[in-house]
């Protein structure tokens, strides 16, 4: 293996748009470059690392297991790129427009403030809509430029990111748990309250295969606001699951069961492919895929 310290940007950059476009051809056509040159740019990463990056399938390119393990890397470092680019040249400031990202109420309130304060501070003159709703909007209507979603969308023509994978865990107001009493072990659920975010049914089909004694007389409250549901937690209506982000903004609230194996799930940040295009749903989509992954 070459130093590696001495690797060539172009070749870095030929890597990842050959990743992110599916072929030599597309990738190409967005670097504006001809298709032996990148293919020999390419082959030269491949030397430099020391590994295969692409097997060809037919006449697709698949990346191998070294490859995906570079694609992340690549992406946080073009992504980087791109903003001393825009720094440099001043453009960051200039840029303006409008941007609507999506995403639950619980994510608006909570975790989306900050990411808001440093797309203000790095592009002000833009526009932010942030579109609250728990339902999944549809990116390619243009209801939203821009979705944070825990479910990986299908359609071919959005790009998708899975930035973490998130925790959860059970909490309660102490003022609740001064009242009712702390659970030990998951069979002390079985007599607390809990708050419902949505569909009672479709919480418990989540929540039964943990191990959970609950049923619906478990859920007495609940709103299919994940905001309202929350602030019920928070004013010692009962228990309920939330992201560990967000309860730690939470004044009041106990994490319940520490022994039990934190909840999972995904975090993904998807935009339509004008992300490729537009410069400010590209500073956008960086910003935020920085601070989620973080």
């Amino acid at each position: 293996m070459n130093d590696l310290t001495r690797l060539d940007w172009n070749h870095i950059r030929a890597f990842l748009k050959t990743a992110e476009a599916g072929s030599l051809s597309a990738a190409a056509r967005r670097l504006n470059l001809t298709q032996p040159t990148l293919s020999r740019q390419v082959a030269a990463l491949e030397q430099d690392l020391g590994v295969l990056l692409f097997e060809r399938i037919g006449r697709a390119l698949v990346l191998t297991e070294a490859g995906a393990d570079l694609l992340e890397h690549t992406r946080a470092m073009g992504a980087a790129a791109e903003r001393v680019a825009l720094a440099a040249s001043g453009q960051a400031q200039s840029i303006e427009g409008r941007v609507r990202i999506t995403a639950s109420d619980v994510m608006s309130a909570y975790v989306l403030p900050e990411a808001l304060r440093r797309i203000r501070a790095q592009a002000p003159r833009l526009e932010i809509e942030v579109i609250a709703a728990n339902d999944i909007r549809d990116l390619m209507r243009r209801e939203a430029d821009i979705a944070i979603r825990h479910v990986r969308p299908e359609q071919p023509d959005l790009i998708a990111r899975l930035v973490r994978e998130a925790t959860a865990h059970f909490y309660a107001a102490s003022a609740y748990l001064d009242r009712r009493g702390r659970p030990v072990t998951k069979a002390d659920l079985a007599t607390h309250d809990f708050i419902a975010f949505g569909d009672v049914t479709e919480m418990l089909g989540h929540l039964t295969p943990l191990g959970l004694p609950l049923t619906r007389a478990n859920f007495r409250l609940g709103s299919q606001s994940g905001v309202v549901a929350w602030d019920y937690v928070r004013q010692g209506f009962g228990i309920a699951p939330m992201g560990d982000d967000v309860a730690a903004l939470t004044e009041g609230v106990e994490r319940l069961l520490p022994e039990m194996e934190p909840l999972l799930f995904p975090v993904w940040l998807t935009a339509h492919r004008e992300v490729h295009t537009s410069r400010r749903i590209r500073l956008v989509f960086d910003i935020l895929a920085d601070f989620l992954a973080a």
